[in-house]
């Protein structure tokens, strides 16, 4: 068995040099790539009966790959678009593997052949005019608290903000919030 046959390697190689260094993705990235190969190795592994410091890049094979994702929907219960994600991370992993060994790039199409699962999205649906001024005259104004509502809903509907985006921002609200209310006490 060759160096370039055994798949720990070239896993640490994608994780620590490609992602990182070559590619610059996000944490979050990164993590997520982790993890899926962190779900898919010990699955691999028990389905070829071998350790996994001895999986070879063909023991992750379509079939391999097909049952792994047939089972983090049924028994994990990912949604599609986690399966879709883990599936993602295996087709970057292949495409790195195929670019860097020829050896491999029959094993790369097999895997990148797998297809993505459709799902359907949901729609974004917005507030009507209507709606929003019942929202924005819901905080009791006459409250500090109330303040920083109105003043927070305020920002979130006049920039779009994602309301994750503004729980960045609620200290600072809350700042301003506090010097007006000491302004007008």
């Amino acid at each position: 068995m060759s160096k370039s046959a055994l798949l720990g390697p070239w896993v640490k190689r994608f994780l620590l040099d490609h992602l990182i260094t070559e590619r610059n993705l996000s944490r979050n990235t990164q993590r997520s790539y982790r993890d899926s190969l962190a779900l898919l190795l010990p699955y691999a592994s028990a389905q070829n009966k071998k350790p996994i410091d001895q999986l070879e890049v063909f023991h992750l094979s379509g079939d391999v790959l097909r049952r792994f994702l047939d089972h983090l929907e049924q028994h994990r219960r990912c949604s599609i678009r986690t399966r879709n994600q883990r599936l993602a991370a295996v087709h970057a992993m292949a495409r790195f593997i195929s670019e860097r060994s020829p050896e491999h790039i029959a094993w790369c199409g097999q895997i990148r052949s797998l297809p993505f699962k459709r799902f359907t999205r949901n729609e974004l649906s917005y507030l009507d005019k209507p709606e929003m001024d019942a929202l924005l005259a819901a905080p009791d104004r006459r409250t500090k608290q109330g303040m920083r509502d109105h003043a927070l809903l305020l920002f979130l509907y006049n920039s779009g903000a994602r309301v994750t985006e503004a729980h960045r921002s609620r200290s600072a609200i809350s700042t301003c919030v506090a010097a007006r209310s000491a302004t007008f006490s």
